[in-house]
């Protein structure tokens, strides 16, 4: 895949998002990648209208995210954002009374299921880490699933594996849940 590039999600990039996700049926039962935005009820209503809500916060730049382009075609994004902007992570209290609180939140890495197993994930979070770094960078923190070299269905990786993060230099710092992980970095 020699043609890899990285573009912010914008007003701009909307459409190759929006294809993508719609490509996947709105991506995990219609969620948009909505899930860790603060609640809204157009989530609650369905998956159109939590598409619609993924888009005003798109024009409302309350929503980031890295996509990763095989020439003109969207085929992975890595969402990142404040965690103002990303509160709803799991184990929030858990997470939040470890740690001191983050710049940036990574919560989402997805990838096409026609270009999965090519290290996109890695390309996407490499992309997120670039964009943050162009917004003034800090403390970056994820929760990828720790599979503990066990296979996993793509299914469950909604944020990747913690040996993607290490490999893009991220520490571990500690059990979150049952099989994710606390994994930060400083850019």
């Amino acid at each position: 895949m020699e043609n890899l590039s990285i573009r912010p999600l914008s007003v701009e990039t909307w459409k190759d998002f929006e294809q993508l996700a719609q490509k996947h049926n709105g991506v995990w039962g219609g969620c948009w990648c909505t899930a860790f935005h603060p609640r809204s009820p157009e989530q609650r209503q369905s998956s159109e209208a939590t598409k619609a809500y993924k888009e005003r916060l798109v024009r409302e730049d309350r929503a980031h995210a890295a996509l990763v382009y095989d020439g003109d075609v969207c085929v992975d994004w890595c969402q990142f954002g404040p965690p103002q902007e990303l509160p709803n992570i799991y184990h929030r209290k858990e997470v939040e009374s470890k740690m001191t609180m983050p710049d940036w939140r990574i919560t989402c890495i997805f990838v096409d299921r026609d270009h999965r197993k090519k290290g996109l994930s890695f390309a996407a979070l490499n992309g997120a880490l670039e964009l943050i770094k162009e917004l003034g960078g800090g403390i970056v923190e994820s929760y990828p699933q720790d599979t503990q070299g066990k296979k996993t269905s793509n299914s469950f990786l909604y944020n990747s594996t913690r040996q993607i993060f290490e490999r893009a230099g991220f520490s571990y710092e500690g059990k979150k849940g049952k099989n994710h992980c606390i994994m930060r970095k400083t850019i």
